[in-house]
């Protein structure tokens, strides 16, 4: 049990409502930020429990910045938690939002789960996420669902449209730059990480990659060294 967990079931605050499988998603990506001097931003509040989740585990270095569409989650500001109220479809709201926030170094989004809520959070902010940052969003599970406009392949959903980005991130390496260029996602993605309902992001600024090799080849044939292409 991580210590998201031990929080989680000792608590006695305000409501949590999390997937029993996100505590080892969460400790994985965020860990190496505890202690350190980073904004947090988590859409979706709630009943603010979450918030406070962070905070604690985070540390006293951290603040955390929640967004809701519902105006009653501003009662759970509390120090180092302040709370922004509007529409998360909203790209002019999120914009200045993120403006007050300043550096975003973590961004989880566990708002309203709709598929434009998702897809338009995620470009709106996306890019306003710390070079060497980690945007996560979860319960991608309404992707299938049909009351939240999903559905098993269906076109607009967010894991048919986060599918894009397996072919970005490898774009480096297309012959048809008409149709995959290098785009700002591929200099700025470092890893892709699916989990079940769970999609993290982890950010660094990416260079163009290169191959090396070392020492003598020795095997004749089949097996001898394979010459890549290379990439302008």
């Amino acid at each position: 049990m991580n210590d998201l967990e031990a929080y989680f079931f000792a608590n006695t605050g305000n409501l949590i409502h999390k997937w029993r499988h996100y505590f080892e998603i969460y400790d994985r990506h965020f860990s190496r930020f505890r202690g350190k001097p980073i904004n947090v931003l988590e859409i979706g509040v709630g009943q603010g429990g979450s918030l406070q989740m962070w905070k604690e585990y985070f540390g006293p270095s951290a603040r955390i910045f929640g967004i809701d569409i519902n105006p009653n989650c501003k009662a759970v500001e509390e120090d180092r938690i302040r709370i922004f109220i509007g529409d998360q479809e909203d790209q002019a709201f999120l914009a200045a939002s993120a403006d007050k926030i300043g550096r975003i170094d973590i961004l989880i989004d566990d708002g309203g789960h709709t598929m434009g809520q998702q897809i338009r959070t995620f470009e709106a902010l996306f890019a306003r996420v710390d070079a060497n940052g980690v945007y996560l969003i979860e319960d991608l599970h309404t992707s299938y669902w049909a009351k939240w406009g999903g559905g098993y392949l269906k076109p607009g959903t967010f894991i048919e449209y986060s599918k894009q980005f397996i072919d970005r991130i490898h774009a480096w390496y297309s012959t048809e730059p008409h149709r995959l260029a290098v785009s700002e996602f591929t200099r700025s993605a470092h890893s892709l990480h699916y989990y079940d309902s769970v999609m993290v992001i982890e950010k660094r600024p990416i260079e163009k990659p290169y191959h090396l090799q070392t020492g003598t080849p020795k095997i004749p044939g089949p097996q001898a060294p394979r010459q890549f292409p290379v990439i302008e």
